[in-house]
């Protein structure tokens, strides 16, 4: 089972000190929680993709992803989420397949129709077609890292003719994909459909959604011949803050909450982590909650927390981290690995894909494609001379 953190990267205000991280703070920051994680031995970190005010999370995943694979030797690097609905499904091709090379396959993203109603008309979409666009764009970038030379059309693009996206995937395997929902059962549907994996953000419903969500998905995994119901491939996200008594996490966690921008003016911090996954209190209250997923969820290969918002300063969110890593982790590897069935998957890595698929093709192989892109101008009329052409003799 994987285990690591995700980022949605806000940029709030800390309500006991009144400072407001600059984006370059708060970018930095990032990219020294990824690496903390990866000296501490967690398996993946995940970055958000937002394109407006409070966040930094960025625009282009792949840039923040590439310079953290630079700087670190095992994570998965991944997304929560990449926005399917709203990027062309070209350039996503292109710029994962890229980040695959770059980090020797150690990345994987999830795909999801983001939160946020005004970006879809930012990029020229409307929201009101969210699950179809969510549907065809992921349909061409499936087939963009599997087929070459591709004729396709569609509703939300022009055509392509004799397409072949570059890089190709690295080893001839594509990324890894999951598909992020909260509550869109077509996207459980669509999960599903293709054999990928399913993303449930768990933060904000209660734990009857998400097993109801869960459920919907590893039905119709089976129906679609990708195996049986519990090998389907579920990842679950999560929030926690601790300290070593559970009384002084929850004085401490609650003006961070009250003024949380997602969370301010609702339920009681109470309240809200008796109805959630929310989980304020020791180590040991942490363990216990995140194995009680499994009772709903069944076996699942991917959990992440979210720590490093709400205006937590940087020193604490390594602090939470640390002990997620050296006191909560552990445990919970050696606990979930004792109560996984047979027969239910490892979380997907792309050497194990690799290995699956038969081994590496042959990287030497050149793409079936046309030797050039469009046309030059030196190839018109090729073996005329200059004089036939009648601009060039006009400047003669």
């Amino acid at each position: 089972m994987q285990f690591g953190l995700f980022t949605i990267g806000d940029l709030t205000t800390d309500p006991l000190t009144g400072h407001t991280p600059s984006e370059h703070e708060r970018l930095k920051a990032t990219i020294e929680i990824a690496t903390l994680a990866d000296e501490l031995g967690f398996d993946v970190f995940a970055t958000g993709e937002h394109h407006n005010p409070p966040f930094i999370a960025p625009a282009s995943p792949p840039v923040l992803l590439a310079s953290i694979g630079a700087q670190t030797k095992n994570l998965i690097l991944s997304t929560a989420t990449t926005l399917i609905t709203t990027n062309d499904p070209v350039r996503l091709a292109e710029d994962y397949a890229y980040l695959q090379h770059l980090v020797d396959g150690r990345m994987d993203l999830t795909l999801g129709r983001g939160n946020t109603g005004p970006v879809y008309p930012w990029f020229g979409k409307d929201i009101r077609e969210g699950i179809a666009l969510a549907i065809e764009n992921y349909n061409l970038l499936h087939r963009l890292w599997r087929e070459e030379n591709l004729e396709w059309e569609g509703r939300f693009r022009t055509p392509l003719q004799q397409f072949t996206s570059v890089p190709r995937p690295l080893d001839g395997v594509a990324p890894f994909v999951w598909h992020g929902s909260i509550r869109s059962p077509e996207i459980a549907e669509q999960a599903a459909y293709y054999g990928d994996g399913f993303f449930h953000n768990h933060i904000f419903w209660p734990a009857s959604h998400t097993q109801r969500m869960v459920d919907l998905y590893r039905r119709r995994f089976e129906h679609y011949g990708h195996g049986t119901y519990d090998q389907a491939i579920v990842g679950l996200g999560g929030q926690v803050f601790m300290r070593k008594n559970s009384q002084d996490a929850v004085r401490e966690f609650r003006p961070y909450f009250d003024n949380a921008p997602v969370y301010g003016g609702g339920p009681s911090l109470e309240d809200f982590a008796s109805q959630t996954p929310l989980t304020v209190g020791s180590p040991q209250q942490v363990i216990e909650r995140t194995l009680g997923f499994r009772d709903y969820v069944g076996d699942y290969q991917r959990q992440l927390w979210l720590i490093d918002h709400a205006g937590l300063p940087q020193k604490e969110v390594l602090k939470q981290i640390e002990i997620l890593g050296t006191e909560v982790v552990p445990v919970l590897r050696t606990e979930f690995d004792k109560l996984r069935k047979p027969g239910v998957p490892d979380a997907p890595t792309h050497a194990a894909r690799v290995a699956a698929a038969g081994g590496p093709v042959d990287e030497h192989r050149a793409p079936a494609v046309d030797r050039w892109t469009g046309t030059r101008a030196e190839d018109h009329n090729e073996g005329a001379s200059d004089l036939d052409d009648p601009v060039i003799s006009e400047e003669k």
